[in-house]
């Protein structure tokens, strides 16, 4: 799986048949909610510019990048600010635009296998999950969604890799990004990997705007690059594996190229 998601919806209600029947926003009112949801970074002085186009399917944009569309009923934005290790704190700000509505909020990143997604109802948080199998559980408030009930009971248990090292059992019943994908089609409609199903919406064909909300004094993007070397200094020495005839990973090494 190499699935990742930084998606935040206001809608009324479901979002879903916003997004069957989706056609191209204009770009002055995608600007204008754009510079509403980042305004405490444009107090800040963070430039906001309109960059092109692009669509659901790319949920995950780059570093500073905004992609919205405005639909009837629903707004929907992607950018990697709204993946939060704890869902139930997104700004107030961004919570009082969607007072009166339901806030969805999706994030998962496949190099951790991390998933989080929350619910809020009229203001009210209704659900909150936060999950990885570095961390175990980050954050989870309130009841379970139906989607989730057959995870927790243990149906979609993690199946070993046959050869790969150091295996104990998953500290976790089930793979965050299989939970993620289900939760995605769930609360949006579509899927990223996996098989297709019938009724499942296309995001390729859902139009957004990318904007570029950036720091123009460059500190933001230094802080992510002296965060990232820090991770990689981190990091063990890298190790390769080859699937081997037997179906089991086999590692590679300097005796048995």
């Amino acid at each position: 799986m190499g699935a990742k998601t930084g998606l935040l919806a206001l809608s009324d209600g479901d979002i879903r048949p916003a997004l069957r029947g989706a056609s191209r926003s204009g770009l002055a009112e995608a600007g204008a909610l754009v510079r509403r949801v980042h305004q405490d970074y444009v107090q800040r002085g963070y430039t906001v510019e309109a960059v092109g186009d692009s669509s659901l399917d790319d949920c995950y944009p780059p570093d500073d990048s905004t992609c919205v569309t405005i639909l009837p009923g629903a707004e929907l934005l992607c950018d990697r600010r709204f993946m939060l290790d704890r869902p139930s704190q997104l700004p107030a700000h961004i919570l009082s635009l969607g007072a009166a509505q339901r806030v969805t909020l999706h994030a998962m990143h496949s190099v951790v296998d991390w998933l989080a997604f929350a619910i809020w109802e009229n203001g009210t948080l209704a659900r909150s999950l936060s999950v990885s199998p570095g961390d175990g559980i980050v954050e989870d408030i309130g009841e379970p969604c139906d989607f989730e009930v057959p995870y927790w009971a243990g149906e979609h248990p993690v199946v070993p890799v046959p050869g790969w090292p150091s295996q104990g059992p998953y500290p976790l019943p089930f793979h965050p990004l299989e939970l993620g994908e289900d939760a995605l089609r769930a609360l949006f409609g579509f899927i990223l990997e996996g098989r297709q199903e019938p009724g499942d919406i296309d995001p390729s064909e859902v139009h957004m705007h990318e904007f570029r909300v950036s720091d123009p004094t460059g500190q933001e993007q230094a802080r992510r690059e002296a965060a990232m070397k820090q991770a990689v200094a981190q990091m063990g020495t890298p190790r390769r594996f080859r699937l081997g005839p037997d179906g089991a990973l086999h590692e590679i090494t300097r005796d048995n190229p």
